[in-house]
């Protein structure tokens, strides 16, 4: 069975960025956008797993998430 791994983008609205959650380890994103963020989950992503699991010529399932929520004045 094929390993598969996530990653999530999540709103940190102190920070004013966009910041990771992932069981891939070492991998750790900080993005002004989401955009920005994606590419670097295109960069890092690939080599992390290299690095710490050891995966190497093989295609790996990551699932991607964004999770962000609002406050929106009412009434």
């Amino acid at each position: 069975m094929k390993p598969s791994y996530y990653v999530a983008a999540v709103w940190d609205p102190e920070a004013s960025v966009w910041c990771s959650q992932s069981d891939i380890p070492g991998l750790v994103i900080e993005a002004d956008t989401l955009a920005g963020f994606e590419q670097a989950i295109n960069e890092l992503a690939p080599e992390m797993l290299a690095l710490n699991e050891n995966i190497h010529n093989q295609r790996v399932q990551v699932e991607f998430r964004v999770r962000d929520s609002r406050e929106f004045p009412v009434g």
